[in-house]
């Protein structure tokens, strides 16, 4: 394995997350306890906040603690299933692998699939895993660089044409909605880019761990890649972020090819026996129809409401802060002006400052998502899908910050 360059975000979240007083730089929608989820259920057989009847609870308390199914339990991947099912086609569940989390999905896609003499193109920018873990495998990566505008992050098919090296092309790397723009691709350029992949015999592992959180603005909302027909379609998704749901370390790889799901599954033998049989029951849970569709709901609303709590925000300093506003997922890549330079502020600087000075966490762009030093520099990705008091607390401090002359010096 060659060098793999440190992992920022991840490293920035575990330096100060528990350090601050107000983070809103996390990327899940507000977590649930099991009650919450329990109470979410919109056929409780629940009674005066007692839970002890609940089929969550007697599923736990009766549950062997074993290794279970190993590819995942029959319920779980079932109601999996059902994401890519459409009115005309049902997916099959044995062409989903649960993992533990997206990351450990994505993780053993590269790992399975990709070689030194590969060449993997990754949307950019996007979760700093999908293009390092590649490259730290020894394939030589190109980034699809989105395209910013006043008003959205837009993906040229014709660079993404010029990208490609027919029959050195094996992976194309997607992540939609986007981390951190909260941008998506249109159903226009997924069909554009399925002909291309396609006719180029690339395999496209798109990660839609923030699907299906969509807001209002966006109408239709794209669909998953893997309903687009591509055989060679890979798709991973987790209960972490659009599911509230990531002390429970669930995420899963779908396939329109049984053949690269079995290869998954002789990799996946080395490093995961199956996930925890608690984990996957609760999963189970949350993913079966009613309780699904009312945490969708909850999280929808939450995000719309937070969302336009944070553009007021911004809309109260034109001169300090641009962004794109997003239209689906939880994050939001924020440019900071430096009010006596007119500069764009060192985002590292600037963060560290905030959380000294007020408590606040956000994440550096640059620091965090550009691929040089000055990339993204002055960018932040703020995390909206935290609890709206606590959103509401933490820009209330920053904007005092900024109208006391926090960010004179940064």
């Amino acid at each position: 394995m060659v060098y793999i360059r440190p992992f920022n975000v991840e490293q920035w979240m575990d330096k100060y997350e528990t350090k601050c007083t107000n983070n809103i730089a996390e990327t899940c929608c507000d977590s649930v306890s099991l009650t919450d989820l329990m109470t979410l259920a919109s056929k409780s057989t629940t009674r005066d906040n007692d839970h002890s009847e609940n089929p969550l609870i007697l599923s736990l308390s009766k549950k062997r603690l074993d290794y279970g199914h190993i590819r995942g339990s029959p319920t779980l991947l079932t109601n999996i299933s059902t994401l890519y099912s459409t009115s005309t086609s049902h997916f099959p569940f044995s062409q989903i692998l649960i993992t533990p989390g997206a990351i450990a999905a994505n993780f053993l896609v590269f790992y399975t699939l990709i070689n030194p003499s590969h060449h993997v193109i990754c949307i950019h920018p996007s979760y700093q895993q999908l293009h390092s873990v590649p490259a730290s495998l020894g394939a030589s990566v190109s980034l699809w660089k989105l395209q910013e505008t006043e008003t959205s992050w837009t993906a040229d098919i014709n660079e993404l044409k010029s990208l490609i090296v027919p029959g050195a092309t094996k992976l194309l790397v997607l992540n939609n909605p986007n981390n951190p723009t909260g941008a998506v691709l249109p159903l226009e350029t997924l069909m554009e880019i399925r002909f291309l992949a396609e006719k180029y015999d690339i395999t496209v592992l798109s990660d839609e761990v923030y699907a299906p959180i969509y807001h209002s603005s966006l109408s239709p909302p794209p669909p998953s890649f893997l309903t687009l027909g591509y055989k060679n379609t890979i798709v991973t998704g987790s209960l972490s972020k659009a599911y509230s749901l990531a002390g429970i370390r669930v995420g899963w790889i779908a396939s329109n090819n049984p053949d690269i799901i079995e290869q998954l599954a002789q990799a996946r033998d080395y490093n995961t026996i199956s996930v925890s049989q608690l984990d996957d029951t609760v999963a189970a849970y949350a993913l079966s129809p009613s309780v699904r569709r009312a945490l969708v709901k909850r999280n929808v609303a939450l995000c719309e409401r937070n969302l336009e709590i944070l553009d007021s925000f911004i809309k109260k300093y034109p001169k300090n802060i641009t962004y794109v506003k997003p239209v689906s997922g939880t994050t939001a890549f924020v440019k900071f002006l430096n009010p006596r330079s007119g500069k764009v502020v060192d985002d590292v600087r600037f963060c560290e400052s905030l959380i000294r000075d007020t408590g606040v966490l956000f994440v550096p762009g640059g620091h965090c998502f550009g691929v040089d030093e000055d990339e993204f520099k002055g960018y932040v990705r703020i995390g909206y899908a935290c609890s709206t008091e606590n959103l509401n607390f933490g820009l209330m401090k920053v904007g005092a910050w900024i109208e006391g002359g926090g960010m004179d010096y940064v």
